[in-house]
């Protein structure tokens, strides 16, 4: 599977849930007013749906996805929050969080633009995994761009980490999970027990 080029209000359509893939806030209730289609679908086709807004709120692909999810099943504890975990800790995943990005896309690019250090360390790979106390720092050239993002950005949960303004470096101090509410996680793990 390659990666998606298409409008990403398509996905919208889709998945009827905000996927947070535009700058913008999307509302939602515009975009599907025109309901040409019934909406009987099979349980293995709403198993399927929750599986893929997952994906795509995360922007993997299933391999990636199928990966996560072996490797929460061997972690102990509950699989999902263990899914959640790996998810949430990858490097474009905390960039966003962080504010850096406006999407996800926009944080992948920085990373693949190398504009992020993680322990002095230029990372390039998006998925990266980021654990308690890493710093992630910014390139020097990147910096003044970065302050004029996070200014414009107010409304970031900053409990999770801190922020030396100056020398923009960041530390995590816990990786935050937020449980998205229109997904029915349920439905995965029923997927993938089969």
């Amino acid at each position: 599977m390659s990666k998606y080029l298409g409008p990403k209000l398509k996905l919208y359509k889709r998945e009827k849930i905000d996927l947070y893939l535009k700058s913008k806030l999307i509302d939602i209730k515009k975009i599907l007013n025109n309901k040409n289609k019934s909406d009987r679908i099979s349980d293995y086709g709403n198993q399927l749906r929750e599986k893929q807004k997952l994906k795509r709120i995360y922007c993997i692909f299933e391999r990636q996805f199928l990966n996560y999810y072996k490797k929460s099943i061997k972690k102990k504890g509950n699989t999902i929050e263990n899914l959640l975990f790996l998810l949430e800790s990858r490097l474009d995943n905390i960039i966003y969080k962080i504010g850096i990005g406006r999407t996800i896309l926009e944080s992948r690019q920085f990373i693949n633009h190398k504009f992020i250090f993680v322990n002095n360390n230029i990372v390039n790979i998006p998925s990266y995994n980021i654990n308690i106390n890493d710093s992630i720092t910014i390139s020097n050239e990147n910096i003044d761009n970065i302050k004029v993002l996070l200014k414009k950005n107010k409304n970031i949960d900053n409990s999770w980490f801190s922020l030396n303004k100056d020398k923009m470096i960041f530390n995590i101090l816990n990786i935050p999970i937020n449980i998205n509410k229109n997904i029915n996680f349920n439905l995965i793990s029923q997927l993938y027990s089969k």
